[in-house]
């Protein structure tokens, strides 16, 4: 069955860089579209960032210039560096596979704080 993992969430400062993973498994993982979304306490989960198979990347405003997503498709993961950490980024990072352009399966999330 589709498996994704999330890791890599922590406590940071202000300034600072997280590099969040997301372990799949179960399908074919090269051929799929995979997503990043977060979701704030109180707010609605929201989009993040997107690599196509074929490497293209799209991000949400608020995190271009500042995040990079990146994909190894024989590690089957995908990877969120994130830089210049904002206190506004804290939330509960998920990541997701696409299928048809919307996500499909899910993964269990990774928080990230980012306070002094």
């Amino acid at each position: 069955q589709v498996q994704l993992v999330e890791s890599g969430g922590d406590l940071v400062q202000p300034g600072g860089s997280l590099r969040l993973s997301c372990a799949a498994s179960g399908f074919s993982f090269r051929s799929y579209d995979m997503s990043w979304y977060r979701q704030a306490p109180g707010k609605e989960r929201e989009f993040v960032a997107t690599m196509t198979w074929i490497g293209g990347t799209v991000y949400a405003d608020s995190v271009k210039g500042r995040f990079a997503v990146s994909k190894d498709n024989a590690k089957n993961t995908v990877y969120l560096q994130m830089n210049s950490l904002k206190p506004e980024d804290t939330a509960v990072y998920y990541c997701n596979r696409r299928y048809r352009g919307r996500p499909d399966y899910w993964g269990q999330g990774t928080q990230v704080t980012v306070s002094s």
